[in-house]
């Protein structure tokens, strides 16, 4: 009884996590060479589909596949709800990455073409190319919570900046502080030996004028004059 219990707890809880994940659609198949691949995918409005492939080309040589980086791909979402109206055209290598968003909600016609138009018409001796494709569907809550890092870095960033200058800021009031200080400290000195000068020029002037009288009382003294 306690195992058939642990069990549906287990079963339960398995369903839980299924049911609120994210969608992810995991999925390859082969194609011809110029032949083009679709799959129709039903979106709600507003719904965020990030997707991944990787195309490999069957090697003879080695009897496997393998990528190729001479291989391009095409890929295109037509909505076939409103006349095939086309809102995703991209030409890339034989990996990467391709994003959109449902502006409607209804199916989606996905469709994959190994891409010739730069590689002169060899894949029309190819065998046979391997596309591997992996869709996540409703990804909008990891885009914005990267979003969201982004943005607290860059406010931490703005913040480090307004603290640097903050910094120096106060670095320059001290600077004007010290040099207002040096200022009047100079003028202070300066006006001290100018007075001292102008009491030793007094100083001198009462020496010689008494110098003068005195040499002229000397002179009378002696009948100099």
């Amino acid at each position: 009884m306690a195992l058939s219990q642990s069990w549906l707890s287990s079963f339960f809880a398995i369903v839980t996590i299924l049911t609120l994940s994210t969608p992810v659609h995991s999925l390859y198949f082969y194609i011809q060479p110029r032949q083009q691949k679709c799959f129709f995918e039903e979106l709600p409005h507003g719904t965020l589909v990030v997707g991944t492939y990787k195309a490999e080309i069957f090697k003879q040589e080695t009897n496997s596949y393998g990528s190729d980086p001479s291989l391009g791909l095409t890929i295109t979402v037509d909505e076939t709800f409103d006349n095939d109206h086309r809102v995703v055209f991209q030409r890339g290598n034989d990996a990467g990455r391709f994003t959109f968003s449902a502006a409607d909600a209804g199916q989606h016609k996905l469709c994959f073409t190994p891409d010739t138009s730069s590689n002169g018409g060899w894949l029309s001796g190819a065998s046979a190319v391997r596309l591997t494709v992996d869709m996540v569907i409703g990804e909008t809550s990891k885009i914005e919570s990267e979003d969201k890092s982004k943005m607290e870095d860059m406010a931490q960033r703005v913040k480090n900046l307004n603290s640097r200058l903050q910094d120096i800021r106060r670095e320059q009031v001290f600077q004007r502080e010290r040099e207002a200080l040096f200022r009047d400290q100079s003028e202070a000195t300066n006006s001290r030996v100018v007075r001292w000068t102008l009491i030793q020029l007094a100083l001198l002037s009462l020496t010689c004028a008494w110098q003068l009288s005195h040499l002229r009382s000397f002179f009378i003294k002696q009948k100099l004059t």
